[in-house]
């Protein structure tokens, strides 16, 4: 037997529940001529006759009856796939708000949020930057799903919410060549009178990497404070002064900006949070960030680049 033609079979369906070819070649906008062939034709390939006359009608025979039952299952499952299709299409995209602390680093905030819009599950990002304040009153009415942090929510905090660590990175120094040509050689004493940007005030590493460099009984000139991290690179790229950022982003960071590593500052770290309303982390999204954190953002086996030539880092020297 020759494959089933669906649209025969639809041909037949129709006649048959219409009672008559010429009711259903109305339905199909079809001449009845065209119907009876195509009647025809599925009933040769299957080999039986599917209707009787009685009179000036056509009656259902036996074979026809059974065909018609498994007709209208076959069409039913059809239109069920159809309306499945369209439902999930007009379905709206879920919306994932994230709050991002005026302090954290775009790059980080970018790995961190980007595997939401890889979800299986269709999802709107919705990102808000600003200070932590205005976040957490955002995050307290349900109007934000978690913030990103470089500082957990102090104990005592009138919003609830629970700190997610997604991971912590050693500092580095980064510089242009052609600076690091114009200051003494090994790490850190490079960095005494070298001129050096800062973070601003409200970034939570500013007062380690100031702790940092009194113990090593340092003085670099600071000149220029930031509170955007993206701004006091674009300054460090320009050759205005050395500037600190996350070890674990140094790849990128030397690729982006044209510099390359100096030193590290043993010791001091870089930290992220989540934070959220759940103690408990299980909404896709967040586990979403948090895979991207220990995977690729924060992940222990990335390597480290190479410091300048001819200048030892911060382990190397001690």
């Amino acid at each position: 037997m020759n494959n089933l033609n669906f649209r025969h079979l639809r041909y037949f369906h129709a006649v048959a529940h219409a009672g008559s070819i010429a009711r259903a070649s109305g339905q199909l906008h079809l001449t009845p001529h065209a119907i009876s062939s195509q009647l025809g034709e599925l009933e040769e390939a299957l080999g039986v006759a599917l209707f009787e006359r009685r009179g000036r009608g056509l009656v259902l025979s036996e074979a026809g009856e059974r065909a018609l039952g498994y007709a209208d299952e076959i069409f039913a499952l059809g239109d069920g796939l159809l309306d499945a299709v369209r439902d999930e299409a007009a379905r709206p995209a879920r919306a994932f708000r994230v709050g991002i602390s005026d302090v954290v680093p775009k790059s980080v905030a970018h790995r961190l949020v980007a595997p939401v819009l890889a979800l299986p599950e269709p999802t709107r990002l919705v990102c808000r930057e600003g200070r932590m304040n205005d976040l957490l009153a955002e995050l307290a009415v349900q109007r934000l799903d978690v913030i990103i942090a470089d500082r957990p929510l102090p104990g005592g905090h009138h919003v609830r919410a629970f700190n997610h660590l997604a991971g912590a990175s050693s500092l580095s120094v980064f510089g242009t060549r052609r600076l690091l040509a114009t200051l003494p050689r090994g790490f850190p004493r490079l960095l005494d009178g070298a001129p050096l940007l800062l973070p601003g005030e409200d970034v939570a590493t500013r007062a380690r990497i100031l702790g940092w460099i009194a113990e090593q009984r340092l003085r670099p000139r600071i000149v220029g404070e930031f509170d955007d991290s993206a701004l006091m690179k674009a300054f460090g790229q320009a050759g205005a002064g050395l500037f600190v950022a996350p070890t674990a982003m140094a790849d990128y960071v030397c690729r982006q900006y044209g510099v390359t590593v100096a030193g590290e500052l043993a010791g001091v770290r870089e930290e992220i949070y989540l934070v959220s309303p759940a103690r408990r982390v299980t909404d896709p999204a967040l586990l979403a960030m948090q895979t991207a954190a220990r995977t690729e953002l924060f992940a222990p086996s990335s390597p480290r680049p190479p410091t300048v030539s001819g200048r030892k880092s911060a382990r190397g020297n001690r």
